[in-house]
């Protein structure tokens, strides 16, 4: 029951559906930086956005534009396929019926981050992991 004293930004953030998504697109991003042993200035100086804007994404604060997730799923070695879903902007696709699905997202987006691996070992990793994957 409200007393009537409630401000505006609490009305619209009980009426916001985004909100839950905007908060877990940002929690996502600031693990996958972590994981890429990034802080938010250097993210700023990958993306060329500011750090301030960055910070607000973490936060939830901002739903950002496809531009802005590519230019962070860029710089954190993250599809953007990846980065869309989290944002609730797509579903992800399954797999067409007797195909195989795509192996397993996060595992490869890990690999994908690790800095002490070069290109070629990622996609050598990446080659044996999926080789690993039943199909279907």
């Amino acid at each position: 029951m409200s007393d009537g004293w409630e401000s505006q930004a609490e009305r619209e953030a009980v009426n916001d559906p985004w909100e839950a998504q905007r908060e877990a697109l940002g929690s996502f991003i600031r693990a996958q930086r972590k994981m890429a042993n990034l802080s938010l200035r250097q993210l700023a100086e990958l993306t060329t956005l500011s750090n301030p804007y960055l910070s607000q994404l973490e936060r939830g604060l901002h739903q950002p534009s496809v531009r802005v997730l590519k230019l962070i799923s860029d710089a954190l070695n993250v599809s953007a396929e990846t980065l869309l879903a989290q944002a609730g902007l797509i579903t992800p696709a399954g797999p067409e019926p007797g195909e195989t699905g795509p192996a397993g997202p996060l595992t490869e987006d890990a690999i994908r981050a690790d800095d002490r691996l070069s290109e070629d070992q990622k996609s050598a990793l990446i080659a044996v992991y999926r080789s690993m994957l039943p199909p279907g």
